[in-house]
Parts: structure tokens; sequence; C-alpha cells
């Protein structure tokens, strides 16, 4: 949910200032010109096309899918993330496989506790592995590096980036200070490369090419 929703006609300006404030951090501007070139919205949002992305991406990751509403259970099981969600939530689960540490990728929701979506609460919150700040912190680090992916797979970014308030208080340099913390802890991971491109995204665009001609 966005705190303080921003006008559209005052986007490009606070865009512009969140860049000022990382001109001297060459590689969180990167990253976060990544984002910024999704504004404006030129190819829909929540498409069957997006989806069907968030499920190849999946796939390509060597993660499992399963088309039914993660609150019949989970959103993650252990073994499949479920799809029938938005697109952009699909991209973010992904994310999460991604950012999580490989002993609990086998853990209902990451070992992270439930979910927004997660019915089965009290399974998931026996699997917890995390403190409530160290989940936080890795579902920053899961908003941004998905976010970086969908800007990755042409997808409207921008909105997930106020979605999930990185633009809250767009004015003050702490904002941008936040961003760039996470964008340099997930280059220093390996999950994002200096120009804001996540890692895997070269592979990942070289087997959609085969499979086109291969189609």
């Amino acid at each position: 949910m966005i705190l303080t929703p921003i006008p559209a006609d005052t986007l490009p300006e606070a865009l512009e200032r969140m860049a000022a404030h990382l001109a001297d951090r060459p590689q969180p501007l990167a990253a976060f010109r990544r984002i910024a070139a999704t504004w404006p919205i030129a190819g829909g949002v929540d498409t069957p096309g997006q989806r069907a992305d968030g499920v190849a991406l999946a796939h390509a990751h060597g993660i499992g899918t399963l088309d039914e509403k993660p609150s019949a259970s989970f959103m993650w099981d252990g073994t499949v993330i479920r799809t029938d969600v938005e697109a952009t939530v699909i991209v973010h689960e992904v994310a999460h496989w991604l950012c999580a540490a490989p002993e609990r990728r086998g853990l209902l929701e990451f070992g992270l506790g439930p979910g927004p979506e997660t019915s089965r609460r009290a399974e998931a919150r026996a699997q917890q592995k995390l403190t409530f700040q160290q989940c936080m912190h890795e579902e920053a680090q899961t908003s941004l590096l998905g976010i970086l992916w969908e800007a990755e797979l042409g997808h409207p970014a921008i909105l997930a980036f106020l979605e999930q308030n990185w633009m809250e208080a767009w004015e003050r340099p702490s904002t941008a200070d936040w961003f760039a913390g996470h964008a340099a802890e997930l280059f220093g991971r390996g999950l994002i490369d200096a120009d804001g491109r996540p890692t895997t995204a070269r592979a990942w665009a070289d087997s959609r090419r085969l499979e086109t001609a291969h189609g």
C-alpha cells in the first residue's frame, strides 16, 4: 500500500530529485535509472503476457509453479510458487527464492513466517527462522530485486517501486540513501551487476532467444 501517493504530474520531478541525490553513487544510480526508465508506462499492467513472463522466469531458475491461488495454503510451499496472482507478485516471489539462503529455500514461505496471502499461518510460523528485523531486511532486498527484474522484463517496474514505498519522502536525501544501501548490498551479494541488472538476466535473455529461435 502506498503511504503517500505521488501525483503523475509530480513523478518526473520526484524521479529527477532521487537521481540527483544518487549522482555520486554510480552503481545505485544505474539501478535507479533502470526502474525510472519504465515511466511512463507503455506496455499495460498485469497482462497475461506479463504473468507468463513471471512463470517462465521461475522455470528458468528451476523453480516449480502451480496455477492456484496462494490463499489455498502458501505462496511458496518449499516446492512451488502459486501463480494465480498478479504478475508483479510472481516476479517478487522469484526474487524471494534468489535472496533466500539456500537452506531456507525448502521451507514454507522461505522460513520468513506467513505472508499476506498465507492461509495456513500456524504451519508457516512454525518454520520461521529469522527475527522480525531480519525478515524486514530480507523483504526489502527481495522487493528491490523483484523490481529490477520487472524492469529487465519490460514490465511497469515503477508501479511496484511506488507501491512498496521506495519513493516515500522522495524530497529527502535519506530516501535515496535507503535505496542506495540496498542496491549496494544486492551488488555485494552478486544478485545484481554494476549496471543494476540482475546477474542471471543475460542467461535468461539467451534462453528466451533460443526458445524463440526453435519455437
